[in-house]
């Protein structure tokens, strides 16, 4: 029997017959909480931060440093071992100090590890929210570069890593190297959106300069892993778009974004990681000719909520790798919408191989456990049938 690992390199690869990985994506805080009072049992307890808007990672997010990682649910369907990240700091390093700015009845604006201002509920009752970036200007990036942005890979790795390379030996699940940062994401975080839409256009060359840094921090570093690992997949985290597609036009992506592309999965084809995935939320279909032009092979997780139908995709773009695709709003309509969305973007492309169904973001709170075991239960017979008329 193929392990998890096993099992997404052959469905990557589009191999005949290749099983399907039993996972979902992750939840929001407070529909884990709402279904522990409806009869999930936790064996594991959630801590007290994971509040109502705080995400609870799944199979397909990874594990990853500083995120809590699902075991209840996970266990409760016989999910299959999900993603795990190398833990690599591939952004600030120092990080800067978390700090309160402001105290106020609700809530608090306070200095993240990445150098933003944002504005945080008290109650962790909603996800914190963008108020200022650390760039205002060139002197700003400069400065920020020559302080946090250095190759400085002792200090990025974690003070187990001999363990931690130990452990990838013989692993039973697929390894990521990356995530957390984009050509777009990166600057994003650097800026906020309404600056970095205007520094597009007023500065060019500053955002050319930034991403260049970028690759070349990132082959850097990711070299000197690569060097004494293997891993399965590489991960650029964007969210670069919305329900009404993306936030930059295609233009604009081969004019900022391409180039750094083609250099880094270029860059990774030359060290045998064939699989490089985008992790955008939103409408991005309009860009997936211009990412497929830059050495990408993958999406996640496909928001059909968006507008982004993955049978459509898949359709147009057949070797393109998937992960997501189910519209959430369809669970709380219970059991014949339920079995309508599986049957709309499952069942058409189950057999087609590099498809990985899951909700198509964290499951919200709307969704009651009743309906998720109702939908849970369905998705895993459907891919148990598959998988036995496979193995004839």
């Amino acid at each position: 029997m193929m392990n998890a690992r096993e099992k997404f390199l052959a469905s990557m690869a589009f191999e005949p017959g290749a099983p399907i990985l039993k996972w979902e994506y992750g939840y929001w805080g407070g529909a884990v909480r709402r279904w522990q009072s409806e009869g999930l049992v936790l064996h594991c307890s959630l801590p007290e931060e994971i509040g109502y808007g705080s995400a609870v990672r799944a199979e397909g997010m990874g594990l990853k440093p500083g995120g809590y990682v699902d075991v209840d649910i996970h266990d409760r369907f016989g999910f299959d071992d999900g993603f795990q990240r190398v833990p690599l700091n591939n952004y600030m390093c120092p990080a800067f100090e978390e700090v309160i700015l402001e105290d106020h009845d609700s809530w608090v604006l306070k200095l993240s590890p990445y150098g933003v201002k944002v504005r945080a509920k008290k109650d962790h009752s909603s996800l914190d929210s963008f108020a200022e970036g650390p760039v205002k200007t060139r002197e700003d990036w400069e400065k920020i570069k020559a302080e946090r942005l250095l190759p400085n890979l002792e200090r990025r790795l974690p003070a187990n890593w001999n363990e931690q390379l130990a452990s990838y030996k013989d692993r039973t699940f697929p390894l990521i190297l990356g995530g957390g940062q984009g050509f777009y994401g990166t600057p994003r975080y650097l800026f906020g959106d309404e600056q970095l839409f205007t520094v597009f256009y007023d500065n060019p060359q500053l955002i050319l300069d930034i991403n260049d840094h970028l690759c070349n921090l990132w082959m850097t570093i990711y070299d000197e892993v690569l060097k004494v690992t293997t891993v399965d997949l590489a991960l650029v985290w964007e969210d670069m778009c919305y329900r009404n597609g993306p936030l930059i036009s295609p233009a604009m992506f081969d004019k900022f974004l391409l180039p750094f592309y083609k250099r880094l999965t270029g860059f990774f084809r030359d060290h045998g990681v064939k699989i490089v995935f985008v992790d955008t939320d939103g409408d991005f279909r309009k860009l997936i000719p211009n990412f497929l032009a830059g050495g990408v092979t993958g999406f996640f997780p496909v928001e059909a909520a968006a507008g982004a139908d993955v049978v459509e995709i898949r359709k147009a773009y057949p070797r393109l790798q998937l992960l997501g695709g189910i519209d959430k709003r369809a669970l709380p309509q219970g059991e014949q919408a339920i079995a309508a969305e599986l049957q709309k973007h499952v069942l058409p492309i189950l057999d087609q191989g590099g498809f990985i169904p899951t909700i198509d973001h964290l499951v919200p709170p709307d969704v009651s456990w009743q309906q998720f075991v109702l939908y849970r239960s369905e998705l895993n017979a459907y891919i148990d049938r598959y998988s036995a008329s496979a193995a004839k």
